[in-house]
């Protein structure tokens, strides 16, 4: 007897149409009312096998569809979410009389004057209508089954009756004539009989075959009859190893596996081969099916390690999401920041095949739950935002009424610095309601292109006298530089005195050209005060030197000299940690906007000290070079 226990029994489930269509479709992109006129078609189509396939994929996608409209309606309260997946009501009864109920609730209110529920919630009717297609279905699918085992079970006692009139049969073998188109005719009626109980499946098929390999075994037939079946048979079970040898090259393994469950039933129905090709040719057909099932085992395993990469990535989206969720700015621009990132991680997610059937709705729920918190939390901060806006409405309004009071003043410098502070401050304010954003801006642009309109012009006049001040102090710049010092100390200090008045006298010049002529004026004056400064300090010296002199020629102690030169070197040490000092300063005023004025007064300072240091220096060097 051939061996068939590694093949599929007569029964033997395929993959299932359901599970499959389940993990692969989704009809999530289409409207509530779609996917509703679809169900009722299919309904009444009556397909069992389309409704059994695509009936609760329908269903996941409508209330996927049906929480997302609610939500965008603002009917739907996160925080206390319904598991809309499961169609059976909370209180056990059947959706229709749920329906009956809530239809009943909803005429007595809205006799009594209060909302319905329609009014309360306007998709309540075609989820109602749903339901009541759905337990339609679900009605539907318990009677096929029902209606399925009956048959099924008709057919197990037809084939069994058929085994027992095989067995009957080899009573008879003598007679030829009658027994072998008996045989041949219950054989036919055997393979029109279909499918039975799947527990008893093995079973009947094993008495089947005994009985079938008996009959042509000991039934007392002519050779020829017997050679001549057995070679028919062993070309149709050549004609099956040649199929199934062909679906290794199926391009999809699921396919190629349920049509080798299809060679696998033909092979029972095909009788015995002649005894020297029963094992070979099983042997045959048995390591195609090895290898098709190991291709079948190794897809779904990678497929077990794609899920499974797949929910490892839809985790990490899913904390990214929910560290986003945790946030809560306080400025619209971050939640714009946010709202970009959420939805590029829903893209992603989008991206991602799916997790095994039981973590992918799981993590589905995780992920949806983030961005339902993230979104939840945006609409509360908008609701709220409304009031913010006509806060800093009124803050704009005033700063509006501010910049008109300055807008006409004259005390340029005062006012532009008080316009630039209200300019500040009005980048300070957030955003105002979009009706009133334009005109608001508008009346504060006015305002401050009003005043800086009048400065201009204002400034325009000057610029011509400007110009006539910088062509003067020029001249003068051009007159100290050509000057010729006389020798006399006082007379020089006098001459560089009234050049200074002279320059003071002069007005303002262009503001491009002020550091430039500044600049070259302090050139040519430092070359005549360096000069001054030279004859002003040797003539101190020498007064310095006649001291000394005079003490140590008159009998002045040595005490008294080195007394002098003790308050030089503490003066020296002074002077020194002043400059030390002006030089801190003078880092500290670099940093600020405007102190270039303060940091030339500084360097002034500076070059004063060391002037009197050196001086300083010098005498102290005199006493030590008179005292030795």
């Amino acid at each position: 007897m051939e061996n068939t226990t590694t093949a599929l029994s007569e029964n033997a489930p395929s993959i299932e149409n359901g599970a499959s269509a389940q993990q692969m479709l989704d009809y999530s992109n289409l409207s509530l009312k779609e996917i509703v006129e679809k169900f009722e078609k299919m309904l009444e189509t009556g397909d069992q096998q389309e409704l059994y396939k695509y009936a609760d994929v329908l269903k996941a996608s409508f209330y996927k569809v049906l929480r997302r409209e609610k939500i965008s309606a603002g009917v739907f309260d996160v925080d206390n979410p319904v598991d809309y997946a499961t169609l059976a009501e909370p209180d056990g009864s059947q959706p229709e009389e749920k329906a009956e109920v809530n239809a009943g609730e909803e005429t007595v209110q809205n006799e009594s004057g209060k909302e319905s529920d329609s009014e309360r919630n306007p998709f309540i009717d075609i989820e109602i209508g749903f339901k009541r297609m759905y337990a339609k279905y679900k009605e539907l699918r318990t009677q096929f089954i029902e209606k399925e085992q009956k048959e099924k079970e008709e057919n197990l006692a037809i084939k069994q009756e058929v085994v027992n009139q095989i067995n009957s049969l080899l009573e008879k073998a003598e007679d030829l004539t009658l027994t072998v188109p008996a045989f041949k005719e219950l054989q036919a009626r055997w393979k029109s009989v279909g499918q039975v109980p799947i527990q008893k499946s093995k079973e009947l098929w094993e008495s089947y075959s005994r009985a079938v390999e008996k009959f042509y075994d000991y039934i007392k037939i002519n050779n020829e009859f017997r050679d001549l079946d057995f070679k028919k048979n062993l070309e149709s079970k050549q004609g099956l190893c040649q199929k199934a040898k062909e679906l290794l090259d199926y391009p999809s393994v699921v396919n190629a596996f349920r049509e080798l469950q299809k060679l696998h039933e033909d092979w029972k129905e095909i009788g015995p081969v002649a005894k020297e090709f029963r094992e070979s040719i099983w042997e045959e057909f048995k390591d195609i099916t090895a290898q098709i099932n190991k291709k079948h085992q190794a897809f779904f395993e990678n497929l077990k390690n794609e899920q499974r990469d797949n929910l490892v990535a839809k985790t990490a989206l899913c904390e990214q999401a929910e560290q986003i969720a945790s946030n809560n700015p306080d400025n619209s621009n971050e939640w714009n920041s946010l709202t970009k990132s959420i939805e590029e991680l829903q893209v992603k997610w989008k991206s991602i095949g799916f997790a095994s059937k039981k973590d992918n709705q799981k993590i589905y729920d995780r992920f949806r739950a983030a961005c339902d918190k993230f979104f939840e939390a945006k609409r509360v901060y908008y609701s709220n935002f409304k009031d913010v806006m006509s806060q800093n409405l009124q803050k704009k309004e005033s700063l509006c009424e501010q910049a008109e009071a300055i807008s006409k003043s004259e005390e340029w410098k005062d006012a532009t610095y008080k316009l630039i502070a209200l300019q500040n401050e009005w980048k300070e304010v957030g955003p105002v309601p979009r009706k009133y954003s334009d005109a608001v801006w508008k009346r504060f642009r006015a305002a401050c292109d009003l005043f800086f309109e009048n400065k201009a012009q204002h400034f325009g006049k000057a610029q011509s006298k400007f110009e006539d001040n910088l062509a003067a102090k020029q001249a003068l710049i051009d007159e100290v530089t050509n000057f010729v010092p006389s020798g006399n100390h006082d007379e020089d200090l006098a001459s560089m005195r009234a050049f200074l008045d002279r320059w003071n006298a002069i007005g303002f010049v262009p503001f491009k050209a002020k550091d430039k002529i500044a600049k070259a004026w302090n050139a040519a004056l430092d070359v005549h005060f360096a000069q001054l400064r030279n004859n002003e300090n040797e003539v101190k010296l020498n007064k310095f030197r006649k001291k000394i002199s005079d003490m140590k020629n008159n009998g002045g102690s040595d005490r008294a000299i080195r007394s002098e030169r003790e308050k030089l070197i503490q003066k020296f040490h002074k002077l020194e940690q002043e400059v030390a000092t002006l030089e801190n300063n003078k880092g500290f005023f670099a940093k600020s906007r405007n102190a270039q004025s303060i940091i030339d007064e500084i360097d002034s300072k500076i070059a004063a000290t060391r002037d009197e240091i050196k001086q300083l220096e010098e005498k102290i060097k005199l006493i030590e070079n008179q005292y030795e």
